[in-house]
């Protein structure tokens, strides 16, 4: 009756009994039986295999205890946006539940183990495994131990703080640790010849490169740089020509809830193996290659018909993230449709979500060079009219790609930081629509046989554009070269502000200079044709065309002066044969709408300015996307036989959608913004659609305007409500098949609630 009696009131006991007997059962099968011992008013438990309890011994001395078997009760990864992980890791404006940190750097996690750890007997490490095969050799199982002094450079693990049966774990991982997703498990045992246990977690923890840290090859020393080109969720892409530079605001939005998500889907999608994915030279090229739905259902199909009926139409983005949501949330149906600025954009939005350091860049006269002569090509008949067929290069008025900011361990020294990366499908690298990274430094100096895609982006931005006249008997003669021709006024968003930073020199050296003779000389050797290249001609006559102010605007007569100088000391004659054709912001020409001869004669060192006018009427049903139009000037002068060439492309500016705030702009409270539209044509516009975003503001969707009468004015008001505070940026963009380009921002200040 006693023994009953003892056994009773341990079952009615204290809640530190009722919390044993709890972990009791936890305890593995054949561990079935538990004797419970009092001493000193403290329990302590012990499995054995006998089939009943034994009492306490009569002298009242406590029996020496086996150990029970640890094990691991919960895991918490303190993953917290507010916490020390996500503040220390700037990780801290992803959305998800999971941990999101960047390598290189330590991080911390709780554990609850069923009993004290005690360090001489008991045994625990951590297994992290990424992709479909995790291999400890590939890098992508890791086996973690616990050891006294972590280093830095190893995935090791450290107990920092201990309190009863909980333990805080500080873990180390190496600065070129594969990234992606991983599943965590930990494993436990109490001595060698015992089985471990294991416990998975419940969360997973993403992996990011880390441009923070110095040994990572993506560090970037430069704390505003890393605001701007890793932090900065929204920014500015440009368009138009080198005379007319257009800005349009791009939410990037990588931190928007499920653009992590749909950053690592696409890296699962491009089937490249999970060891590849620490190198992040080889992640960029992935990327590029991925985010055109070219030849790898990638991410964005790209459409320059003019047709975008079944699809979007590119000129209406304004925002990676619908893009990318919509292709994860479809399980990778690529999405219609993009060209350059939107392949650029979501590749801005993909490397910044993975952590490497990247921007849009702009490329004003970009040259496509079909078949790597490092030059561009213009071919002429006999009577100066353009070969079309021949014409296979071309000059875009504007091309948009991206610089990410890496070392370049595969180069030799002095190739590292800014490196060109092209998501746009133009030509194949490797059998695959992808192009760079390219050293911007390579490029600079000429050294196109550095890898990867140099040749292509060389000619890009520093390619000469050499004129070519049909001989009678059908050979060619050169008979002019523009130095100057291509790659002009490269242009990204500044840092810290919305201005447009000039990173022309970043790309080659001053037009003319010594130095850039001297680095395009040095790419024609490496090119398909190193013996064809411009020599130097006397010109005495040159033909200039030149804009009045900000340019022609869409819907008036287009009007550009051509200013001809002669600079000798003799009278010269010349007729000039002009031709203006509608162009694809690509250089490919839809068709001549005008076409015109206009005899010069010129005094001894007289300039003269001739006045050019294009009629609103000839080009209204011509435009296509971006309404560029292309200006062909060609000429001979009488006494000397000199040829005049030149070309000019001009846009015709759009209005802007005038967005102004109504109300003050508080988290939690509803506000207003108006938009308002003129029409600048004199005809009406059909089927006319807002698109407005605004992260922090309001999600992105569509305001079907309908028509819009010739030169008359919409406004509309959008009610939202803000979910983030700071200052905050409201996109709208219109939509339109005969007017696009159209789009505006407001900045708003949000306050806390």
């Amino acid at each position: 009756m006693k023994k009953n009696r003892r056994r009773e009131a341990v079952a009615a006991g204290s809640g530190r009994c009722a919390r044993a007997a709890v972990s009791a059962k936890t305890a593995p099968p054949m561990m079935s039986q538990i004797r419970w011992n009092w001493s000193n008013h403290q329990l302590r438990l012990s499995y054995r295999s006998q089939n009943q309890f034994k009492p306490k011994p009569e002298n009242g001395e406590a029996r020496e205890m086996e150990e029970m078997k640890l094990s691991v009760v919960s895991v918490d990864l303190l993953s917290s946006k507010t916490g020390q992980n996500r503040l220390e890791h700037h990780t801290d404006l992803y959305h998800g539940e999971d941990l999101i940190i960047r390598r290189g750097q330590p991080f911390h996690m709780e554990m609850e183990l069923n009993r004290p750890f005690n360090a001489e007997n008991d045994k625990l490490h951590l297994d992290l495994k990424t992709g479909p095969l995790p291999m400890v050799s590939k890098g992508t199982h890791v086996i973690i131990p616990l050891v006294d002094n972590p280093e830095d450079k190893h995935w090791k693990g450290k107990i920092v703080e201990q309190n009863g049966n909980k333990i805080k774990l500080s873990i180390s991982s190496p600065a070129n640790a594969v990234c992606g997703l991983y599943g965590l498990t930990v494993s436990s045992s109490s001595s060698k010849d015992e089985p471990a246990t294991t416990h998975d977690c419940s969360k997973n923890i993403v992996i990011l490169f880390n441009p923070w840290c110095e040994e990572d090859t993506v560090f970037l020393d430069d704390e505003e740089e890393r605001n701007e080109y890793v932090l900065n969720d929204i920014g500015r892409i440009y368009y138009g020509t080198e005379k007319q530079i257009g800005a349009r605001t791009w939410n990037f939005g990588q931190f928007h809830e499920g653009i992590l998500e749909a950053c690592l889907f696409i890296l699962e999608k491009s089937d490249m193996p999970a060891s590849g994915r620490g190198d992040s030279v080889n992640m960029v090229r992935v990327i590029s290659a991925m985010i055109n739905a070219q030849d790898d259902y990638g991410v964005l199909v790209g459409n320059w018909s003019g047709d975008y009926s079944d699809g979007v139409s590119p000129s209406a983005w304004s925002s990676s993230v619908e893009i990318l949501r919509k292709y994860h949330a479809t399980n990778g149906i690529p999405v219609s449709y993009g060209q350059c600025w939107v392949f650029s954009g979501v590749t801005t939005t993909v490397l910044r979500c993975l952590g490497i350091p990247a921007r849009s860049v702009t490329n004003f006269q970009s040259a496509h060079d079909t078949d790597v002569s490092l030059t561009t090509d213009v071919y002429f008949d006999e009577n100066l009219d353009p070969i079309d067929y021949l014409n296979s290069d071309s000059v875009w008025n504007f091309h948009v790609w991206n610089d990410c900011w890496m070392a370049r361990p595969d180069l030799p020294p002095g190739n590292g930081g800014w490196q060109a990366v092209d998501s746009t499908p133009q030509e194949t690298s490797q059998g695959t629509f992808r192009c760079g990274p390219a050293s911007l430094n390579a490029i600079r100096s000429g050294e196109v046989y550095l890898k990867h895609d140099s040749p292509f982006v060389f000619a890009e931005v520093n390619s000469d554009k050499i004129y070519w006249q049909r001989n009678l008997d059908g050979t060619f003669t050169q008979f002019h070269s523009e130095k100057k021709a291509v790659g002009h006024c490269i242009s990204t968003k500044a840092v810290g502000s919305d201005e447009r930073a000039d990173i022309t020199h970043l790309y080659k050296h001053q037009e003319g200079s010594e130095e850039e003779r001297i680095a395009v000389e040095t790419a024609s050797r490496h090119g398909s044709k190193p013996d064809v290249y411009s020599k130097p001609m006397a010109e005495d006559v040159t033909v200039e065309v030149k804009l009045e102010g900000e340019g022609p605007r869409m819907g008036t007569d287009a009007k550009l002066s051509i200013l001809v100088k002669n600079q000798s000391s003799s009278p010269r004659r010349t007729t000039l044969h002009s031709q203006v054709a509608v162009m694809y912001y690509t250089g490919v020409l839809k068709g001549t709408i005008k076409k015109e001869e206009m005899p010069v004669e010129l005094l001894p060192n007289e300039e003269k300015i001739i006045e050019w006018v294009l009629p609103y009427q000839q080009y209204q049903n011509q435009l296509v996307d971006q309404a560029a139009l292309m200006l062909t000037l060609s000429g001979r002068v009488s006494e000397t036989q000199q040829v005049l060439a030149n070309q000019t492309t001009f846009r015709l500016r759009t209005p802007d959608l005038i967005i102004a705030p109504l109300g003050d702009a508080v988290v939690g409270k509803e506000m207003a913004a108006k938009i308002t539209f003129t029409n600048p044509l004199p005809r009406m516009l059909k089927g006319v659609v807002f698109r407005v975003e605004g992260l922090g503001l309001q999600k992105g969707h569509e305001v079907v305007v309908g028509d819009v009468a010739a030169h008359s004015t919409v406004t509309l008001t959008e009610h939202f409500v803000p979910t983030q505070p700071g200052p905050r940026k409201l996109v709208a963009s219109l939509d339109c098949k005969q007017l696009t380009q159209v789009h505006g921002v407001a900045n708003i200040v949000v306050l806390e609630q």
